[in-house]
């Protein structure tokens, strides 16, 4: 009967260890994919930003281009 109690002990200890790594891990991987949300977002912000000004330096050009005619 003891012998029984150790093992189920040891497997007690066994699953909670386990279930402490997979909370851990899920948690992990949470953030990360809330990080990578976060950078998409700002990637995408950034890209409009980009196009504004690749936009207003092509403005600027055709404007400077017919000034110096």
């Amino acid at each position: 009967m003891a012998k029984n109690n150790r093992l189920r002990d040891a497997a007690v200890k066994i699953g909670s260890a386990v279930g402490r790594v997979e909370g851990t891990a899920h948690k992990a991987a949470y953030k990360a994919a809330k990080a990578a949300h976060v950078a998409r977002k700002e990637l995408i912000k950034l890209t409009k930003q980009v196009d504004a000004l690749k936009r207003q330096l092509e403005k600027s050009t055709k404007q400077l281009r017919r000034a110096l005619k």
